[in-house]
């Protein structure tokens, strides 16, 4: 049999697996009886434990919610799982600083062998270049909007579209949920003046006070927040993630040099120095100007709309440049 100090752990990792235990589960599991079992139930509870019990056949247990937080036991995966999350989370502009001071509490209570795996792990998560035009979003701001949407409670606010001046007319919106891209947020949101889905960056939101009204969610197109928001930034209804422009080009450079700059592109090796690329993009003009950026000879395999990109681009960069350094006229004092 387990000492008390040892059973009263794997208990306690038992009621964290979020499920209703019966007395006679918990006994079986711990090799005491269901009365062991019971005094076991009363020591957490006075350790600061939520513990419920329930009735039934053999009567059960379960580990709720408490208005404070109770030590939490982590087994070594766990911990490790934590602790590598907390390192990526710290370079975040809203939360940065609490998952730095999260993470060192952690690690100041690990035993010496988890404390050693963190430290190997030697994480650096790279902050992502922050934009001339964002600024950090505040966490209660992320508070109040994820209030909103649990509530289903109408929401209005200024929208500060340009980064220079809010709108005169505050937006009227159902949110949706709240989404990270790239690392900014957005609320996904149904736009109530404009009939249609929206999303708005977060930094740029001043909401207005109280809510408004409850209303019943609508169902999203295609029913994932994932794809819906994916597909959206690629241009599309958000029905679908795939770009709705699709070319296929050979370009005169090694497959090796061109699949590291196309990470949403298939890439295919033709022979020493040439690849045929398939890509796609948000418009047929934005697609040649991502394929014009490896600097070398293009031969367009299709579709024409890519080829008639590429004539108005080359038409365009042409006028710019006559426009920038205009044709300057021959120094006749030099002709011979």
């Amino acid at each position: 049999m387990q000492k008390t100090s040892s059973r009263l752990l794997t208990l306690l990792s038992l009621l964290q697996t979020h499920r209703d235990w019966s007395g006679e589960d918990l006994a079986e599991r711990l090799d005491v009886t269901p009365r062991t079992v019971r005094r076991d139930m009363d020591r957490l509870r006075e350790l600061g434990y939520p513990i419920t019990a329930f009735k039934g056949p053999s009567g059960g247990y379960r580990l709720d919610a408490g208005s404070h937080l109770p030590p939490l036991l982590f087994d070594d995966d766990q911990a490790v799982a934590v602790a590598v999350a907390l390192q990526t989370a710290a370079t975040d502009t809203t939360i940065g600083e609490d998952a730095v001071r999260a993470l060192s509490t952690i690690r100041q209570v690990m035993p010496p062998r988890l404390r050693h795996r963190i430290d190997m792990l030697r994480i650096t998560a790279v902050r992502p270049p922050e934009n001339d035009d964002a600024s950090p979003v505040d966490a209660q701001l992320l508070m109040d909007l994820s209030n909103a949407v649990h509530a289903h409670a109408e929401l209005r606010f200024d929208y500060d579209q340009d980064h220079t001046a809010p709108a005169e007319r505050p937006r009227r919106t159902q949110p949706h949920h709240l989404v990270t891209w790239r690392g900014r947020w957005y609320l996904l949101a149904w736009d109530l003046d404009r009939d249609d889905w929206r999303t708005f960056r977060v930094d740029r939101v001043r909401p207005r006070t109280p809510t408004g009204p409850r209303f019943t969610p609508r169902e999203l197109p295609g029913g994932d927040v994932s794809a819906f928001i994916t597909g959206r930034f690629r241009g599309t209804d958000g029905t679908t993630t795939d770009w709705p422009c699709h070319g296929e080009v050979v370009l005169d450079l090694p497959a090796a040099a061109v699949a590291p700059f196309a990470p949403d592109g298939i890439v295919e090796e033709l022979g020493p120095g040439r690849c045929r690329l398939t890509l796609g993009s948000w418009s047929w003009t934005g697609l040649a100007a991502a394929i014009g950026r490896f600097d070398t000879d293009v031969e367009v395999i299709g579709p024409p709309q890519l080829a008639t990109a590429f004539a108005s681009l080359a038409a365009r960069y042409a006028n710019a440049a006559r426009i920038t350094h205009p044709a300057q006229a021959p120094d006749t004092d030099t002709l011979p």
